[in-house]
């Protein structure tokens, strides 16, 4: 038997086999404190019914590990039945010469690429490069929408600021499908919008397989306050202003909260100190919540006010986060990060599907807000 982290998103520390008992833990690396994030590979171990004790805290989901029998192409949620504490079964099928196991379901390089090819040749779409990455990877910047340059209205789509957070990935591709063929949303804002869309902030940690929260010295969401230490992150504030033409709008970053309790199993937008900004998201909250149609439900009452919880001063002292800084953005009327869970939102399921479905949701909201403030 086999267990490894040699590929893309993957990340273990396999610390010894008992038997039919496995000891692993997850690998923080340059992270400051505990986080939860792992993937893992299993080879030679078919039929066999192992059990795996994670010794370094709780850090498996509420629906269980995701399990993938195809390398990766697919996933689905093992069951909260088959944990016990720091622990999962899991029954190996009698066929299967390899298993990956993954805290969540990983969106790595490889699921864009599908995506982008699916849509080769759409006139609404264009990939340029953002940036390179410290380890010398391209970093995608994609434009959709309407790109003539005579788009009256712009917005900025970021994802993946922290790298393990990769539900919210799903729920972006979902929104650029609605743009880019969508027949809802789509024909209005593929006539109005231009959309500069930044799905890997951390190219580097989502294909390593980091944390990538809580990063040492700063994470990527932390890097928007005084001179940015990361490529992808000074390449997006330049662009603001560059590409923004003084006519951006909104900006919206997408991630995923902690790994389960309060404030982590529903959908929320996470909100901002300045005043107008706030007024903003309630606002666009309330339209999202009367617009959406997928299998995630979104309630508007959800919404974490700035001063509450863990959204509070103390916790951007490290440095500005994206929406912080975009709020400071001329022209930009909404900034927001919106936060999606990792497998429960409000008692539903959140796998690949679902979440790809709420992105149509966000496009018909982001639709309905821009007619309602910019007319």
């Amino acid at each position: 038997m086999q267990i490894d982290a040699g590929f893309p998103g993957g990340n273990i520390i396999h610390e010894r086999t008992e038997g039919d008992d496995v000891f692993v833990r997850q690998d923080l690396r340059d992270t400051e404190g505990p986080w939860f994030y792992w993937c893992f590979r299993l080879r030679g171990a078919a039929g066999r019914e192992l059990t795996f004790h994670f010794t370094d805290g709780n850090v498996i989901g509420v629906r269980g590990p995701a399990v993938s029998l195809d390398q990766g192409g697919s996933w689905a949620w093992l069951g909260a039945e088959a944990v016990e504490d720091e622990s999962f079964r899991y029954r190996v099928p009698d066929d299967a010469d390899e298993v990956r196991l993954s805290f969540g379901m990983p969106y790595l390089e490889d699921d864009l690429r599908t995506f982008l090819d699916r849509h080769d040749g759409n006139p609404h779409l264009r990939e340029e490069v953002l940036c390179r990455t410290h380890a010398g990877r391209t970093n995608e910047r994609l434009q959709l929408g309407r790109l003539d340059g005579d788009a009256p209205l712009r917005v900025l789509l970021t994802c993946r600021h922290h790298c393990c957070e990769m539900m919210a990935s799903y729920s972006l591709e979902g929104l650029m499908e609605e743009v880019l063929v969508g027949e809802d949303a789509g024909p209005w804002l593929r006539q109005n919008v231009e959309f500069l869309v930044v799905p890997f902030v951390d190219k580097d940690g989502v294909q390593a397989g980091d944390q990538g929260k809580n990063r040492r010295p700063h994470d990527h969401n932390r890097d928007y306050l005084g001179r940015s230490i990361y490529p992808s992150t000074r390449a997006i504030r330049r662009l603001a202003t560059e590409w923004g033409r003084g006519r951006l709008r909104v900006t919206l970053d997408l991630h995923c909260p902690w790994i389960r309790g309060e404030n982590n199993e529903f959908i929320y937008l996470v909100g901002r100190p300045l005043a107008r900004i706030w007024r903003e998201q309630q606002r666009f909250g309330r339209v999202l919540e009367d617009v959406s149609r997928g299998p995630l439900p979104y309630c508007a009452s959800d919404n974490l006010p700035f001063g509450e919880a863990w959204n509070t001063g103390s916790n951007y002292a490290e440095g500005w986060g994206c929406s912080i800084w975009g709020s400071t953005v001329p022209g930009v009327r909404l900034s927001s990060g919106i936060e999606i869970p990792y497998a429960n939102a409000r008692g539903a399921e959140v796998n690949a599907e679902t979440a790809r479905a709420f992105g149509p949701d966000l496009a018909r909201a982001l639709k309905r807000y821009l007619q309602q403030t910019e007319g």
